[in-house]
């Protein structure tokens, strides 16, 4: 099995060191170690179960962390709630990407941030203007217009426009949930594409997902956590899909005392 990546000398973006998160007596995650460097694509993959979702959501302030430290660019930080991500530059687009099909696009990218003046009347032109200038820069050309209902969008379209929303405030880390799940050939390529121009515009992306054609098309790094605990860290160009899915089935933690993944080579050999 190809040997985990080695975490190099470029200061992370966001490193989580030790995460561990119970509800009840239910043990979600045990001493995670996970990390994204600025312009780079780290997905994070795993089982149902594994803990994706779990660290996701304690890296985005919804759940808090039992114990562990995170560090933004090289600073130790605390994330107590979403306010405290979205300061950090921290935004996340989950599955079900929060749209409202009854609002256009400008209106989903706004969506509680609008812009007002003094006597609290909607900045119609400057946020029209600002959603426009930001789907350019991420090459976003099949909307035909901004004032489109998102209702009408395509399931793609739709993804582009909830990025879209995600990296307008300033954002430096993108943690995307699942962005391609239930679209075409097409659609999926669109938004594969435009997490490419995210990353190569310096901005650290996560991306989880169980496709691992989608994986191998756009990441850079790949995570691998099993029942809780990491199972992995690979560069995604010197591993195959079959070692990815071997972690991901029957990897062994890579912190539990006296147990190493040369070992579970050897056995399995």
């Amino acid at each position: 099995m190809a040997q985990p990546v080695p975490s190099g000398t470029a200061t992370p973006m966001l490193e989580a060191r030790n995460i561990s998160k119970s509800f009840g007596s239910v043990q979600a995650l045990t001493d995670v170690d996970f990390e994204v460097r600025p312009g780079e694509v780290m997905a994070l993959v795993g089982d149902n179960g594994a803990g994706k979702s779990t660290l996701i959501k304690c890296l985005a302030g919804i759940y808090s962390i039992d114990e562990g430290d995170v560090f933004f660019e090289g600073e130790k930080v605390s994330i107590s709630g979403p306010k405290d991500a979205a300061k950090l530059g921290i935004e996340v687009v989950y599955q079900d990407l929060a749209l409202c099909d009854n609002l256009d696009v400008v209106q989903n990218m706004y969506l509680g941030r609008e812009a007002r003046d003094v006597i609290f009347r909607l900045k119609e032109s400057i946020m029209e203007s600002k959603t426009a200038q930001t789907l350019k820069s991420l090459s976003v050309t099949t909307i035909r217009s901004v004032r489109q209902p998102v209702a009408s969008l395509s399931g793609g379209q739709r993804q582009s426009v909830a990025i879209g929303r995600a990296v307008m405030w300033n954002s430096r880390l993108v943690i995307l949930d699942e962005p391609t799940a239930a679209l075409g050939v097409a659609q999926t390529r669109q938004v594969l594409d435009l997490v490419k121009r995210l990353a190569a515009q310096g901005l650290a992306v996560v991306l989880i997902s169980h496709n691992l054609h989608d994986i191998f098309e756009a990441a850079d790094r790949i995570t691998v956590l099993r029942l809780g605990r990491n199972a992995a860290v690979f560069d995604r160009r010197e591993v195959s899909q079959e070692e990815v899915v071997h972690a991901i089935t029957a990897g062994v933690p890579t912190k539990v005392a006296g147990v190493s993944q040369s070992t579970d080579q050897e056995e399995q050999e």
